[in-house]
């Protein structure tokens, strides 16, 4: 993706479900659970960027001893530095005694994270304050057992105002209003009130406290709590967490916006946010990894016994589709194959751009993640040619031995035209005003492109454009092209992401900039407020009333008319070379993804009502030119 977007989050956990001794005699290390916890993050680490967490629960520990331990991390390589530090208590311990490091039970009661529960996150921050402090895991600690929490998760919520007015209501006093904050206290809240509850069940029946901590234990319904403090939720997560006497939980939204995935045996149970990680982290097959539903939670309990129900209603099941265009990774058996048909199923359109001339036309794309889109691109291309070469087999007469020579061997014409240079976009980075270097971090492949040759480069997705009208096209004009068609395997990206995507602000998108620039030239710049009046009527009615009013703007308008505008307003000045913008349609992304109908950002349709409140707020943002993220 030449502009940049953010990443989601991801979390990995694992829940050991024999005693560490027969790790140590399978596998020969007490590390087992560490190494395939750090190995899923690793796997991940396309998902989250600026931190990394890992905490760690021992079963049955005797009072006195520790039992839960955590790592995080914001430095530049958080995962190695995060497990550097679990490595080092295993390191001493192995180098100081020796003997004992083979013995379990040993290991357990005296290494640091050597624990049957574990778990992990790597954080992409959407907004907000950064370094390790503000890394998952979170924990909500306490002297009892039973009311100790550690939380990681993949979420964003749209109600965080409402969710805070209800902790107030309870007595609470919330120490901010981010979303994790509020998570952690509704989460504890309810786990507070049910030991509570079941302590004075038992009290009445005057047992010990001692026994009542264990019948606690026994009898906690974590699904039961999960519902009391997720029914209000709005938004999209994954959310997974531990109790500190052992209980495992993960838990995922009621549309499946955030992805979910695990794998169990008799001796692990693993979960991800992506289903190729398991695959390889465990050597299992693609069959034996399984989704966790929209609305359902994974439970772990202290026993070992693991359950699967729904917790909220599951709604329209709509996952995030750039899951697949881009944020997962394309070694997923069905992400590679969705991603080589969003290719193929812009081989027409492309076709027309060139007017069919494949003599003169160059296929390239930007590195390095539409590489898989390309190749679909190119399979539907020479498609077309071998269509072409039979055609003329059939059709022509007097074929000779060299013309049959010259339709066999003709191919597309496919180069890799550019490149990006990391080092230098590192060094570049912190100075922002030397857009002449930034033009620089791409180099280009000089010597395949002759005069009157069209170049079709393939992207991910053009979101807001900069980096096209600042550079990439800056630079491929000094091949000497005639034209350039940037295509993009995904839709025009024309509303925000309140799920979890960095994409908040309107007034960045280069197809809203194209939309509103289109009412300029119509003269229906009226419409701007009548939109705006609309949206802040939305905002005093109860929020499940809510609409999207934006979707106004560009119902009025095709999207082939906005890719034209956008190309316009993308061509530098000067340029010599025509360009051409192609996007994906919503009818082949649905084509191309059938099980992945979490669209709103490209068509408005959002899953829950905060969706549509969050549209609104940031289409005010842009009227009142308030550079704020709209939620």
């Amino acid at each position: 993706m030449s502009d940049w977007i953010g990443h989601e989050c991801g979390i990995a956990a694992i829940r050991l479900l024999k005693p560490l001794d027969y790790y140590v005699e399978k596998y020969g290390t007490p590390m087992h659970g560490v190494n395939k916890l750090t190995l899923l993050m690793e796997k991940q680490h396309n998902r989250g960027q600026d931190g990394a967490g890992v905490a760690s629960i021992k079963l049955n520990m005797p009072p006195g001893e520790p039992y839960i331990f955590r790592a995080r991390s914001a430095d530049k390589n958080p995962i190695m530095e995060v497990r550097n530090r679990i490595v080092q208590s295993f390191a001493q311990a192995r180098e100081k005694h020796p003997a004992e490091y083979q013995k379990g039970e040993w290991v357990k009661r005296n290494v640091l994270f050597a624990g049957e529960l574990l778990l992990g996150h790597l954080r992409y921050g959407t907004h907000g304050a950064s370094g390790e402090s503000f890394c998952h895991p979170f924990l909500r600690q306490n002297n009892w057992m039973t009311r100790n929490l550690v939380l990681a998760g993949n979420f964003n919520l749209t109600n965080n105002d409402e969710l805070f007015d209800m902790l107030v209501e309870l007595g609470q006093h919330p120490r901010n209003k981010t979303d994790t904050v509020m998570v952690l206290e509704k989460i504890g809240h309810f786990l507070d009130e049910a030991n509570d509850f079941l302590f004075r069940k038992y009290r009445k029946e005057n047992l010990g406290r001692i026994e009542i901590t264990e019948r606690i234990v026994q009898e906690l319904d974590i699904f039961r709590i999960l519902r009391k403090s997720t029914r209000t939720f709005d938004g999209g997560y994954v959310m997974a967490g531990m109790i500190g006497h052992g209980d495992l939980f993960v838990l995922r939204d009621p549309n499946g916006i955030r992805p979910a995935f695990y794998y169990r045996d008799d001796e692990i149970v693993a979960v991800a946010s992506e289903r190729p990680q398991i695959q390889t982290a465990l050597n299992v097959p693609i069959e034996a990894v399984q989704e966790i539903e929209p609305g359902h939670a994974l439970v772990v309990k202290h026993t070992g016994e693991v359950q699967l129900e729904p917790v909220n209603e599951p709604g329209e099941k709509t996952p995030c589709s750039f899951e697949r265009i881009y944020f997962s990774r394309g070694t997923d058996r069905d992400i590679y194959q969705e991603r080589k048909n969003l290719g193929r199923s812009l081989v027409q359109p492309v076709l027309e751009a060139i007017d069919y001339d494949l003599d003169h036309t160059v296929f390239s794309y930007i590195p390095n993640t539409a590489e898989t889109a390309f190749l679909g691109l190119v399979e539907g291309v020479k498609e077309v040619v071998g269509e072409r070469m039979k055609f003329h087999l059939l059709k022509e007469k007097r074929l000779t031995a060299d013309r049959i020579d010259e339709l066999l061997s003709f191919q597309p014409r496919i180069e890799k035209i550019m490149t990006k240079d990391a080092k230098l976009r590192t060094f570049i980075t912190a100075d922002t005003d030397r857009e002449d270097l930034v033009a620089q971090v791409y180099d280009t492949t000089y010597g395949v492109i002759r005069p009157g040759d069209t170049l079709v480069v393939l992207d991910d997705s053009i979101v807001r454009g900069t980096t096209l009208r600042t550079s990439i096209l800056r630079i491929l004009d000094r091949l000497g092209m005639k034209k350039v068609v940037v295509v993009s395997s995904a839709p025009q990206i024309r509303y925000p992401d309140c799920y979890g995507i960095d994409m908040s602000k309107m007034k960045d998108f280069i197809a809203f900039e194209a939309a509103v620039a289109l009412l300029h030239d119509t003269g229906r710049d009226s419409l701007l407020q009548e939109i705006y009046a609309a949206c802040k009527a939305d905002e005093q009615k109860p929020r499940g009333e809510a609409r999207n009013q934006v979707t106004r703007l560009f119902d009025l308008f095709t999207p082939e008319q906005i890719s034209k505008k956008i190309a316009q307003i993308l061509t530098p000045v000067g340029m010599k070379a025509e360009v051409q913008i192609i996007y994906q349609s919503i009818e082949g992304l649905h084509a191309a993804c059938p099980n992945h109908r979490g669209d709103w950002y490209f068509t408005g349709a959002y899953p829950t009502p905060g969706g549509h409140r969050v549209a609104n707020r940031s289409f005010i943002n842009f009227v009142e030119k308030r550079d704020a993220r709209a939620y």
